[in-house]
């Protein structure tokens, strides 16, 4: 067994987080949506869109992949989290056309550590896998060489009889 117990932890915790998150993200973006410009209304609500959607995908592909040992769920997990919810956090916390509020960059920085320290399990959980799963296959292809040389033994010493 190689799933990750600090991995399964840090997805349980940031299912409960996330909600937390979304509710003050909405109420921060509420209260000082009429002093963005235009374009910060657009890209800060598409972002909030793109997280929500991408986050229950990564959850659930996190579950999966951590806690029945799936290479392609868990490797789905990793991509989604380094390469689109990393960076679409990170814009948030640190655009400064954004005039963050207090409580924004709490809840931003928490989601940030969660990320970060799920990025690094995921990885070295994933490469734990991959050696295991490639161990078995080397055993398997070795037994497999086994059995034929044995079957060769076998039908040698028919020939010799004869």
């Amino acid at each position: 067994m190689v799933s990750s117990l600090a991995l399964q932890m840090s997805l349980y915790f940031n299912t409960y987080f996330f909600p937390l998150w979304w509710v003050s993200s909405i109420m921060m973006l509420q209260m000082k949506y009429s002093i963005l410009p235009d374009y910060y209304k657009f890209i800060v609500v598409t972002i909030i869109i793109l997280i929500t959607l991408i986050e229950a995908i990564r959850l659930y592909l996190g579950y999966m992949g951590n806690l029945q040992e799936k290479v392609p769920e868990l490797a789905g997990f990793w991509l989604l989290s380094l390469l689109l919810q990393l960076p679409l956090i990170l814009f948030l916390l640190f655009n400064e056309g954004l005039t963050n509020l207090p409580l924004e960059k709490a809840v931003h920085i928490i989601f940030t550590i969660f990320l970060t320290f799920q990025v690094v399990s995921a990885f070295l959980t994933l490469r734990k896998m991959v050696n295991q799963l490639a161990t078995r296959f080397h055993l398997q292809d070795f037994d497999r060489l086994s059995a034929s040389r044995g079957d060769m033994r076998r039908v040698r010493s028919c020939i010799e009889e004869i």
